[in-house]
């Protein structure tokens, strides 16, 4: 694909830079996840100074924000990517769920093998990416509409079923299932390091983002991806077929709520019709501060990475240096008009723009 292709994606931000001789310094702090990550190191520091005696710093601490940065950041990275491509998907906290009380209730109700359950979430979890793409490209409504819509719908039904089903709104008894085991083993499983126990879902955030990365930086689909969002008009034009690439992107954010559901409930051995609640709305920030427009066209998967580490630090950090956790909210809210702020600053320039 012709660089043409990509009218107002980072590419072209990164060609307008060069063409105008900006300094090696200015091309680096134009690129997306600069923010994000200065941001992280500032985090690292404020916690690491206040909680430094109290255990931020141990290989425990470390294991322990990383693991709410790991859940997120691979949410937070299939939003980043269906973002990047001018959409949103509010859908994936309810997927979360009801994906996770599918692959509960199937073997717990019907006696067969934990991995059947976990198949039919996957499938559930997939068909409704497909239908929320769908939806979208042919009615021409607004992503944030949609699948604001399919949130409700989707999680009604969770509650109304599994109430139906077990009179409670828990399923519970998975360790007892037959492939339990197994799957907790490649879902779940705790890696012994540096004296603390690092869980596998890490491994799971880094393959996907290393997956993500190539694909948008290295493929004709990361190209069609950021010509979407840019200009889906002129894409079009030239031979991009958006609306499947668009109905991919939101297959795929269904795949990364089900990749956590499964992490969730074989850790927790359990499952909630509202676990995954707001995870939607934690996502979308991640990848906002990590650089990510609202706008689309622009972003990388790095940037979303950082944004979900940023969380991680904050949330667990909040607790080791002994703050009330009400304020991580304020937080993350200030968090994300600045990172709002900033990133328009930073676009505005990279393209000269004038107020």
């Amino acid at each position: 694909m012709t660089s043409e292709a990509v009218p107002a994606g980072s590419q072209s931000i990164r060609e307008t830079a060069r063409s105008r001789d900006v300094s090696p310094w200015r091309r680096l702090l134009l690129r997306p996840e600069v923010g994000a990550l200065l941001g992280a190191i500032i985090v690292w520091v404020v916690f690491a100074v206040l909680a430094w005696d109290r255990g931020f710093v141990s290989a425990r601490g470390v294991a322990t924000y990383l693991e709410v940065a790991a859940q997120l950041g691979i949410l937070a990275v299939a939003v980043a990517l269906l973002m990047i491509a001018g959409e949103f998907d509010l859908s994936v906290g309810s997927i979360i769920g009801a994906g996770s009380v599918i692959a509960a209730l199937i073997p717990t109700q019907l006696g067969i093998n934990f991995w059947w359950g976990i198949v039919t979430a996957l499938v559930f979890s997939l068909l409704i990416g497909f239908v929320n793409g769908v939806v979208v490209v042919r009615t021409a409504l607004p992503s944030f509409i949609v699948t604001l819509a399919s949130l409700f719908i989707i999680r009604g039904i969770t509650i109304g079923t599994t109430r139906l089903v077990t009179g409670r709104t828990q399923v519970g008894g998975l360790q007892n299932v037959p492939g339990f085991e197994s799957a907790a083993t490649i879902f779940a499983y705790d890696i012994p390091l540096f004296g603390a126990a690092f869980p596998v879902s890490i491994i799971w955030w880094i393959v996907v983002a290393a997956i993500s990365t190539w694909v948008l930086l290295r493929t004709q689909l990361g190209n069609w991806i950021f010509a979407v969002g840019g200009n889906p008009v002129a894409a079009r034009m030239v031979g991009v077929p958006v609306r499947r690439v668009k109905i991919l992107l939101f297959m795929n954010t269904a795949l990364a709520a089900w990749l956590v559901a499964m992490i969730e409930i074989t850790s927790a051995r359990s499952a909630d019709v509202l676990r995954g609640e707001q995870r939607e709305f934690y996502a979308i920030i991640a990848a906002v501060i990590g650089g990510v427009l609202l706008t689309g066209g622009y972003g990388t998967v790095i940037g979303a990475v950082l944004g979900a580490l940023i969380y991680g630090m904050v949330r667990q950090g909040v607790v080791f240096a002994g703050i009330d956790a009400d304020w991580v909210a304020a937080v993350l809210g200030a968090m994300l008009l600045a990172a709002v702020l900033v990133n328009r600053y930073v676009r505005q320039r990279a393209l000269g723009a004038r107020e």
